[in-house]
């Protein structure tokens, strides 16, 4: 999905982050401790938030706040 020009791109279980996403983008992914943001940088450089949202419907509004700001 796009928000604000923003790519925010929500990867299954078995998809991987380098291969899904660019510079710019928002990945969404879960595992076993809850759903994580992360932020694709230049490069390939990834940074995400220090601890997993609880819900899918949480790490979503946040990744749409973040893309309001031009993550």
């Amino acid at each position: 999905m796009r928000h604000r020009k923003v790519n925010i791109v929500v990867l299954e279980d078995d998809e991987q982050l380098t291969e899904h996403c660019k510079a710019g983008d928002i990945a969404i992914l879960n595992d076993q401790e809850g759903w994580w943001i992360k932020f694709v940088g230049e490069g390939g450089q990834v940074d995400c938030y220090g601890e997993p949202f609880a819900s899918y419907n949480e790490a979503l509004w946040s990744s749409k706040a973040a893309a309001e700001f031009g993550v």
